[in-house]
């Protein structure tokens, strides 16, 4: 198997999106809704416009008050969802309290819902389509093989199982209530463990896993000034992915790649 690293995998797939949008008769359009402003939130949208500037896909970002109600919000969304120049739309979170996630999520177009969050959208989430793409990529084999996955959110956790499961593999789905036997039981037989619940070092580099096991660290905290992941790191195994570097660049990646499906999608219909 070709262990090519993740960012190396991210520059190669960007230079494939770059050369077929540059082919294209418009730009795809991304419109990024924040109602935020959270440092971490303005790092991430700072991040996915600069990989839509790089691409050449227009993406315009509208910030609106942490003051903005519930329902300004889903009539800005409506305002989007109607806008035949806008491909993709995505609101950025987390939300102010006031604001139900759930309903923000609902209203979103289902074909311009390039996070895959809305329960009818046309694309795959974003986190879960990156680590399967790229697990592709590498010739990793998923029939018949066992996954743990450590973390049941719907964004990434429960969404990834069902892509496993899709793909014939073996899925657990452990979380906080596992019981630590339990948990370093089903491990040990794991060729891919997918740690997904932002906590430091949750997975400690002494609990005995195969050989071959590929982890995969969905997590990042900052501990002591330093970015960390939910895998304390290790050298016997086949692969742990990197911290900061790793699966935070597939989940931008996919989601540029969501965007060209949604543009791709609005000129076939």
């Amino acid at each position: 198997m070709d262990l090519l690293t993740i960012k190396d995998y991210v520059k190669l797939r960007k230079e494939e999106l770059k050369i077929k949008i540059a082919s294209l008769k418009r730009a795809p359009k991304l419109a990024i809704v924040q109602v935020n402003d959270d440092v971490a939130s303005n790092s991430y949208v700072k991040g996915k416009l600069k990989d839509a500037s790089e691409l050449g896909i227009e993406a315009i970002l509208i910030k609106l008050d942490e003051k903005t109600s519930q329902d300004e919000l889903l009539a800005k969304v409506e305002q989007l969802n109607e806008d035949i120049s806008i491909d993709g739309i995505i609101v950025q979170l987390p939300l102010p309290k006031h604001i139900s996630e759930q309903e923000v999520k609902k209203i979103i177009d289902p074909k311009k819902d390039v996070d895959g969050f809305h329960p009818l959208s046309s694309f795959e989430a974003c986190t879960p389509k990156g680590i399967v793409s790229y697990l592709t990529y590498l010739g990793f084999e998923f029939s018949g093989k066992n996954a743990v996955i450590i973390g049941r959110s719907n964004i990434v956790g429960r969404p990834l199982a069902k892509m496993l499961l899709d793909r014939s593999m073996n899925v657990t789905v452990l979380h906080s209530k596992t019981k630590l036997e339990d948990r370093d039981r089903f491990l040990k037989h794991a060729q891919l463990i997918v740690v997904a619940t932002g906590q430091p070092y949750l997975l400690k580099k002494d609990v005995p896993l195969l050989k071959d096991a590929i982890l995969v660290d969905v997590g990042i905290s900052r501990v002591e000034g330093h970015l960390v992941g939910d895998i304390e790191p290790r050298d016997d195994v086949l692969l742990v992915t990197p911290v900061p570097g790793g699966v935070g660049l597939l989940t931008r990646l996919s989601l540029m790649e969501n965007v060209m499906e949604a543009y791709e999608n609005g000129i076939s219909c």
